[in-house]
């Protein structure tokens, strides 16, 4: 009788990852007609719908483009819409303290770019760029450059408060945490 063979992962340390098995793997293709690729990402197929397609993620972002969430809603049931929307994901919202990561990748707020659009700055300036633009803006608005000027005195309340918005992110940013004693 032929003796079996032992197969390379006995024992310890295994060989092969935990993971890998030999049995074949079912692999969900992309629902688009003619892609190879595996359909990983669902994509409702009407609105209201538990139907779903399942699309590479090239053709789920081709899909989504067009999307239209609130087609066939009044305008009163797309805000109500929106409305639940909003309250039932506010737990997913990014957290202010999770703003770690450097200009120009999504970490800039609302607030962020209404103040560097005041500016006249792109989005991904550093900080010496933005304090550089501020003070060049202020010394022109400045209430003592410019006394009795109503409009400059406003101006210049708007980018003092720009500044401070884009100072204190930049803060943010640059906090180490707590420091170990």
């Amino acid at each position: 009788m032929a003796r079996s063979k032992r197969s390379i992962d006995w024992g310890f340390p295994r060989w092969r990852g935990y993971e890998a098995g030999r049995e074949a793997q079912s692999v969900r293709l992309c629902d688009r007609v003619g892609c190879e690729e595996s359909g990983d990402c669902p994509a409702p197929k009407s609105p209201n719908s538990n139907e779903r397609w399942y699309f590479c993620q090239t053709h789920a972002a081709e899909y989504n483009k067009g999307w239209d969430y609130f087609a066939g809603l009044s305008a009163e049931e797309a805000a109500a819409r929106a409305a639940d929307e909003q309250r039932d994901n506010a737990g997913f919202r990014e957290s202010a303290h999770y703003g770690w990561t450097g200009s120009g990748d999504g970490s800039r707020s609302r607030d962020e770019i209404n103040a560097l659009d005041l500016l006249d700055l792109e989005y991904d300036v550093d900080f010496a760029t933005i304090k550089k633009a501020w003070r060049a803006k202020a010394k022109e608005v400045h209430p003592d450059v410019k006394p009795g000027d109503d409009e400059a005195a406003k101006e210049f309340h708007k980018l003092q408060l720009a500044y401070e918005v884009l100072r204190a992110a930049e803060e943010r940013r640059q906090w180490a945490g707590p420091t170990a004693r």
